[in-house]
């Protein structure tokens, strides 16, 4: 579908330089710009490019002046935030580009199974008994959605994600493909002999509305009562929750977060990539961890923490200067031992 510059700058409320008539139908970076491709430049880094790019409109913004001649076949849109302006277009495409209601074969949807409508069923996805699909729900191709299993509206599930038994996803979510919610969660027990003995995991997972669960993710139920992923939580690609943890609301995790159980983590927590948070604790609202992060104790104020074991970053950058300085301060202590050492014989 082709856009205007015209219609984009109507959309977004921006002012047009050059020619209003322009097209575009495809999307691409600026330093890739092609002919009819949309671009943006929000970032001064990336400002070299535009003097050079192919594409045909770039998005910037209001306060933008070039330092030097553009493309003759460039043509600007004009707003007051090119990054927010260009994301509100990615999402009306991905909009553009969902699939369309309907229900391939073959599929399996129980009898039980309730189906809300404009709902599009993928070739070989599963629908369990007493499940219950909202409104505008997307279930890709090979999706897994287990018995009693509630979806709210404008979910999207995409291919090969599975959502165990009496799991609850809200509304508007994403879950990606080979995310799994609601997997057992990591429970035995030794016996006198000193085998593992299985404890079963009869809770479910709740995904309130608005949380996004990345690729091969995985969520694991509540032995008893609920797993709980608060409204607007996101989580990246890798990442392992493990039974009866609660992430509160608009909590971000990074890929490869893992996260024992029954651990409490807070609102509005940022949590980057690799960190490993212990179970039984409890994560203060707005705490920031930093890669790579172990986490073993209870963080109870807000803070920024790094390291392992975690603790405030400040502390823990000064701690590390010191340890890059150790070699000079061990080969520094030899000096003096030897030093002594001589004075005390003489």
């Amino acid at each position: 579908m082709e856009f205007s510059a015209e219609q984009i700058a109507g959309l977004l409320n921006g002012e047009v330089v050059g020619n209003p008539a322009i097209t575009v139908s495809t999307l691409a970076k600026i330093e890739e710009g092609q002919t009819n491709a949309l671009s943006f430049l929000s970032n001064s880094k990336y400002e070299e490019f535009i003097y050079t790019t192919a594409s045909s409109i770039c998005i910037v913004n209001k306060t933008f002046e070039p330092s030097k001649a553009l493309p003759e076949t460039l043509t600007l849109v004009k707003v007051d935030d090119a990054y927010a302006c260009f994301a509100k277009l990615l999402e009306l495409y991905n909009n553009m580009s969902k699939k369309q209601p309907k229900i391939e074969q073959p599929s399996f949807i129980a009898e039980s199974a309730k189906i809300g409508s404009d709902v599009y069923v993928g070739a070989f996805a599963y629908i369990g008994e007493n499940a219950i699909i909202g409104n505008n729900v997307s279930i890709y191709p090979n999706a897994f959605i287990g018995d009693n299993v509630t979806i709210g509206d404008n979910t999207i599930v995409h291919p090969n994600a599975s959502i165990y038994v009496d799991c609850k996803v809200g509304a508007n979510c994403l879950i990606h493909a080979g995310a799994v919610i609601g997997g057992d969660g990591f429970g035995f027990a030794p016996d006198e002999n000193g085998e593992y003995q299985k404890i079963p995991q009869i809770g479910n997972v709740i995904l309130e509305d608005n949380v996004e669960i990345g690729s091969n993710a995985t969520i694991d139920r509540a032995t008893m009562g609920s797993t709980f992923i608060r409204k607007g939580v996101k989580i990246d690609n890798l990442c392992q929750i493990a039974h009866n943890v609660e992430v509160g609301q608009n909590t971000a995790m990074a890929a490869q977060v893992g996260i024992a159980g029954s651990a409490k983590i807070g609102k509005n927590i940022m949590i980057a990539g690799q960190v490993g948070i212990a179970g039984h604790l409890s994560i203060a609202d707005g705490t920031i961890i930093l890669a790579q992060s172990g986490v073993p104790s209870t963080i109870r104020k807000k803070t920024i923490v790094m390291g392992t074991p975690a603790i405030d970053a400040e502390e823990f950058k000064k701690s590390y200067f010191g340890f890059r300085k150790l070699p000079y301060i061990l080969s520094k202590l030899r000096e003096l031992e030897a030093s002594i050492k001589s004075l005390t014989k003489e």
